[in-house]
Parts: structure tokens; C-alpha cells; sequence
């Protein structure tokens, strides 16, 4: 079924921090939220600003240790202000930040910024100077998209159907079928109907950039949206391929890892929004200011590509 990106739990593992500071002051991490907007991108912001922005969407912790980080943060000197773009993830980040509300007048409401971070990057996206008298209200939303902008979909050969070689399995769904795939980051994954516990292997090489591992719950409620357990591998041409719906607790990579195609990576199950053990796969690109799925090709016998159908028996080469 359907994964969306938890920019902080489930992409989710990312720390979305909106910090306010007054003049002088060291920085401040606040709660943020999150919710989707239209086209069912995550956005975070400091404060409530959408009636989806709920209390139950707050954000306020990491899972682990080695999560990755990406922020938007306001930095205040007594004479401007900057919003500070944070990249402590293994990879390229794209962010784009909207102004909600603004007494700067360099910053006027609706105005949005684009920055580029390389990995382990800390730079401006957006200066202004403050106007005089009062604290200057500013309220702003950012969206962040993982992996290079430029890159160009390139695999060496068709994916390896991420199961064990000679094992047989159903592709319960796959384009142009979008009963729940119907996010741009969705719309070419390709679900497969694996057992629950059932072993899953790299589909292609890569480095480990994102895990989730400790969700147990799963059923077809809007609520477990960001809630599948995932593994998020970034291919040496820039895009991103998505494991998801994984068995609690049954991850055996780790953020920085490097990952060998076939490699034994988890085991299938049924976290997050879904209706029953499966494995949700897709290979996301970054086209600007979001991550998009893009179509793909398994190795059939000899390495002759096959395109991925709804109802096809998919078997491991």
C-alpha cells in the first residue's frame, strides 16, 4: 500500500527542528509540527498553521542516535535574521521554505526559498534585516527532499526481485493500478504479497541513509501513514530505493552502511497502512522540492528486464 515519508520517524528518522531566538540568544530547539499538504508531501513548521497540524502531530524526539537530522532554523542578531538550513543526512537534501506570516518586510508572506545542502552542510537559505521596535513575528513551513536534484536514474542492470533467488511471489500492485498508490512518491512502488517474516534482500547496491525499525503496529487506518518500518538505500546515481511495511525489530543494516546487491537487509511485514504482510518497493528520485517514484524493472531469467504488473507471479533472479 501506500508509505509516506515521517520526516523524523519514518524518513522518516529526521529531526525536523523550526527554532525561534530572540536577539543574542543561543539556539533554542521548540516542538514542531507536521501534516501533508495537498499532494501528500510532509510539512513541518513551528507552529499549527494547518488544521491538520494537530497536537497528535507534534514532533518532539528522534529514535535513535544516529538519525539522521534536517532542519529549518531561525538564527536573530540584533540587526537581521536568517533561516538556517541543517544537513547532517548522508546524502544531497533539497529544501524549500514558505512564509506563512512575516512583519519583515524582505520576507513578504507567501514568498518561498529553495537551498541545496550537501551532506554535513550548514548554510543561510534566507537572510533579512529586522524591522525596528518589536520582536519580529515570522512563521514559515519547510519541505525537504533527499538526494541530488540532478540525478539521472541509471542502474547497472534491471533490480533484483527483493527476494530469495528462485522463490515465486505475487505483485499485488504495481502502475498504472493505483487503488493506494496515489502520492507522486507512490505511484510507480510495487507492492509484493510477501509473508510476513519473509527474508528481504537489496535490490540493488547502496549506502543505508535511513532506517525505522521499532513500529509493531499495522492496519489500514490513516493514523499508521508514517508508521511502516523502512529501510531507505541511496544508489550511487542519486536515487533512493524504499523498503517498507518491514517486521518490527527485523532491520540488519545500519545508517552509513554500505550494501551489496542481494545482500540480506530485513524481513516483510505488516507496519504502518496496510491491509496485510506485504513488501511496498519503489525507487524515489528527488525532482526539486519532493521526492517522486520512478518506474523500474526487475531482472527476469538471463537479466531480461521485466516491467512489474499488477497480479504477475514475480520470481528472484
Amino acid at each position: 500500500m501506500t508509505v509516506r515519508r515521517h520526516r523524523l520517524q519514518y524518513a522518516l528518522r529526521l529531526c525536523a527542528v523550526v527554532s525561534l531566538m530572540l536577539p543574542g540568544a543561543t539556539l533554542l530547539a521548540q516542538e514542531a509540527f507536521k501534516y501533508r499538504d495537498a499532494n501528500g508531501q510532509w510539512v513541518f513548521t513551528d507552529r499549527a498553521v494547518s488544521p491538520a497540524a494537530a497536537a497528535g502531530d507534534t514532533i518532539s524526539r528522534v529514535h535513535e542516535p544516529e538519525a539522521l537530522h534536517i532542519a529549518v532554523e531561525r538564527s536573530d542578531t540584533a540587526s537581521s535574521m536568517q533561516l538556517i538550513g541543517v544537513n547532517n543526512c548522508g546524502c544531497v537534501v533539497t529544501l524549500r521554505v514558505s512564509i506563512v506570516q512575516s512583519d519583515f518586510p524582505d520576507l513578504p508572506k507567501g514568498a518561498s526559498y529553495h537551498a541545496t545542502l550537501e551532506p554535513g552542510a550548514r548554510q543561510t537559505v534566507v537572510e533579512a534585516p529586522r524591522p525596528s521596535g518589536a520582536k519580529a513575528d515570522l512563521q514559515f513551513v519547510w519541505k525537504a527532499a533527499l538526494g541530488s536534484p540532478q540525478a539521472v536514474h541509471s542502474p547497472p542492470r534491471p533490480y533484483r526481485a527483493p527476494f530469495a533467488v528462485g522463490a515465486t511471489f505475487t505483485v499485488s500492485q504495481a502502475y498504472p493500478t493505483r487503488i493506494t498508490h496515489v502520492t507522486p512518491d507512490s505511484q510507480y512502488a510495487v507492492d509484493i504479497a510477501l509473508p510476513d517474516g519473509t527474508p528481504v534482500y537489496a535490490a540493488r547496491a547502496g549506502t543505508v541513509i535511513n532506517v525505522r525499525h521499532d513500529s509493531f503496529r499495522g492496519a489500514a487506518l490513516p493514523a499508521l501513514l508514517d508508521q511502516a518500518n523502512v529501510i531507505e538505500i541511496l544508489h550511487d546515481d542519486g536515487t533512493i530505493a524504499v523498503y517498507a511495511h518491514l517486521h518490527w525489530d527485523s532491520i540488519r543494516v545500519r545508517i552509513g552502511q554500505r550494501i551489496q546487491l542481494g545482500e540480506y537487509i530485513a524481513n516483510s511485514g505488516n507496519t504502518g497502512f496496510t491491509t496485510g504482510p506485504h513488501l511496498h518497493f519503489a525507487v524515489w528520485r528527488n525532482s526539486g522540492v519532493a521526492d517522486v517514484s520512478i518506474p523500474i524493472e526487475f531482472a527476469g531469467i538471463g537479466g531480461v528486464p521485466i516491467t512489474p504488473a499488477t497480479s504477475m507471479p514475480l520470481t528472484a533472479y
